[in-house]
């Protein structure tokens, strides 16, 4: 029987479960919704959520890869377009940070991602991201008055859904 081919993006739990070992810890998850900060496949699937929540046509382009030991790391190019809302909570509570509108602009920017890997499974997660490259290309800023507004609005409508 042939595998069920899922578009890039439209991953299922079990495909976290198949790579992601069960107390991997993704540092990135710090200011994520709280369930991104379980710890194994359940947390790594719920950050991919929560970016394409925000985020719609997400991709992540692989320049170089680089093995030594139990350390893999990606040199890559993440990009998408600002379509929904992304909510950002302040590290170790499920208090909203930040909400910002979509802008439906379109981003592309360089990243590394780091993993360390255990039994053949990533166990540990942390990233070099540019995220005012993302800011500026998604149109968050130079903020306008419009969308310091939008943002305002945002981040209340997410803290009422978060209560």
């Amino acid at each position: 029987m042939r595998p069920q081919h899922r578009p890039h993006g439209h991953r299922q739990p079990r495909d976290f479960e198949q790579i992601i070992h069960p107390q991997a810890v993704n540092r990135e998850a710090a200011a994520e919704p709280p369930a991104a900060r379980q710890l194994g496949p359940a947390g790594f699937y719920a950050s991919a959520l929560w970016l394409r929540v925000a985020f719609s046509g997400l991709r992540w382009e692989v320049h170089e890869t680089v093995e030594q030991d139990d350390l893999v790391v990606l040199h890559v190019t993440m990009s998408g377009r600002h379509t929904g809302v992304l909510v950002h909570y302040q590290p170790g509570t499920a208090t909203v940070d930040s909400a910002m509108p979509p802008t439906g602009k379109s981003f592309a920017v360089a990243q590394t991602h780091w993993f360390r890997t255990l039994d053949g499974m990533i166990a540990e997660h942390w990233a070099n991201r540019d995220d005012l490259g993302v800011a500026r290309q998604a149109g968050w800023v130079p903020p306008s008055p419009a969308f310091l507004l939008r943002a305002g609005l945002a981040k209340r409508r997410a803290r009422k859904r978060s209560a």
